[in-house]
């Protein structure tokens, strides 16, 4: 009964110590994408940045060019520095808005993560947000 009992002991062991192993290892690969996922949701929120100014430009743009054609019956903007420079503004931030896309996928591809992932950790966070503002309002002045 003795050898049953020690067999039994040992087998507890090597059982424990593989199931602790499988668990550091999981929760290394957990943790690695994690990690990436957050580098995903910040490169993303760069992006939404960018996008808004680049829309801001488009609408100075849009701006510039209506009131040349209204008030001084003017569509052609050769030699117009302020309408290139809008327009030079907007390709550069439209560039960068690219490179920033290439890096989310390239996060991606090389840690296997699916868009699935990102939407669901970017959703988590933005309930986050809105749950810490909401608490940060019930306390604020404001509120009452």
């Amino acid at each position: 009964m003795s050898k049953l009992w020690d067999d039994l002991k040992q087998n507890m062991k090597e059982w424990s110590s593989a199931a602790v192993e499988k668990a550091e290892e999981v929760s290394k690969v957990a943790v690695a994408k994690t990690e990436e996922l957050t580098k995903i949701s910040k490169i993303k929120l760069e992006i939404h940045q960018l996008q808004r100014d680049r829309r801001k430009q488009q609408e100075a743009l849009g701006k510039l060019v209506y009131g040349q054609a209204k008030d001084n019956n003017m569509v052609n903007f050769t030699g117009n520095t302020e309408f290139y420079s809008h327009v030079e503004e907007i390709e550069s931030i439209s560039s960068v808005i690219s490179e920033k896309e290439k890096e989310i996928e390239k996060i991606k591809d090389e840690y296997n993560i699916q868009e699935s992932e990102v939407s669901a950790n970017m959703e988590e966070a933005q309930v986050k947000d809105e749950l810490s503002e909401a608490g940060e309002n019930k306390d604020s002045p404001e509120s009452e």
